[in-house]
């Protein structure tokens, strides 16, 4: 390992990037495909690779920042601001959500009947499985900072215990919602609510995806004991993510499932 007489870390070569590209290239190549000719073969492919490159990518920047010493506080400083600088534009990112939802529903047109929802639209009860999904988000909420302070006060097994819950949590929600998309009275196609509501609640759905295979890969490097009370980047970076998560879940539900219908 290079010394350095300087805290940044210079990264090494790595040939991860380039075939990640290339492979969200081609899943997004293949979702279309699969779209229009009902081809699945090209969105698998494409998706399995995506998923060993990251994993391999992964590794590498756990052996970095564990093994190797190389995040050092100077490191961990950028990868805040990063993570920050991310996080806001993800909330700009579904702010053009909520902007198309509310300028279509506070002033609906004649071609929805001047009404929201529109006449020919069935909204979901929002005291049904809405409700029961904001719960288990807020739960996780709560599961989750419990292990963040755990990890704080050098408590392995109640940190185990707590981002174990988490990441269970989550692979609830995203099964409800799973079971909620197939039992929905509209589509997609179903006007400009079908729209909204589905791009709105599907991308939230795939930040929880993404959320818990965040604190999924945080769990087991927390299981390795990669994380110490004053070196866990990586799980703050995932616990920040997961409470953005939590938030824009209770605007959803408020403006979409119960406002909205």
């Amino acid at each position: 390992m290079a010394t350095y007489n300087h805290p940044y870390h210079l990264v090494e070569k790595s040939p991860w990037p380039i075939i990640a590209s290339v492979s969200a290239m081609l899943l997004t190549t293949g979702m279309v495909k699969w779209f229009c000719q009902f081809n699945i073969n090209l969105l698998l492919m494409s998706l399995l690779a995506l998923t060993m490159v990251s994993a391999q990518w992964w590794r590498d920047m756990a052996r970095e920042a564990t093994l190797q010493g190389l995040h050092t506080l100077k490191v961990s400083t950028g990868l805040r601001m990063g993570m920050i600088l991310f996080i806001i534009s993800e909330v700009l990112f579904f702010f053009s959500f909520f902007w198309a939802f509310f300028h279509s529903s506070l002033n609906p047109t004649m071609e929805l009947g001047a009404t929201w929802p529109p006449n020919s639209v069935t909204p979901f009860n929002p005291f049904q499985i809405p409700l029961l999904n904001t719960a288990i988000l807020l739960a996780s909420g709560v599961t989750v900072t419990w292990a963040h302070h755990a990890v704080t006060e050098n408590l392995h097994m109640t940190s185990i215990m707590g981002l174990t819950m988490t990441v269970v949590l989550g692979l609830y929600f995203s099964a409800l919602q799973a079971l909620e998309y197939m039992e929905a009275p509209f589509t997609l196609a179903d006007s400009i609510y079908g729209s909204t509501f589905f791009v709105a609640t599907g991308f939230h759905g795939l930040h929880v995806i993404i959320g818990t295979t965040f604190l999924g890969v945080c769990l087991t490097r927390l299981y390795k004991a990669h994380f110490s009370k004053t070196h866990h980047m990586g799980l703050e970076a995932a616990i920040w993510y997961w409470h953005f998560v939590d938030v824009v879940w209770l605007f959803l539900y408020v403006s979409i499932y119960w406002w909205g219908s």
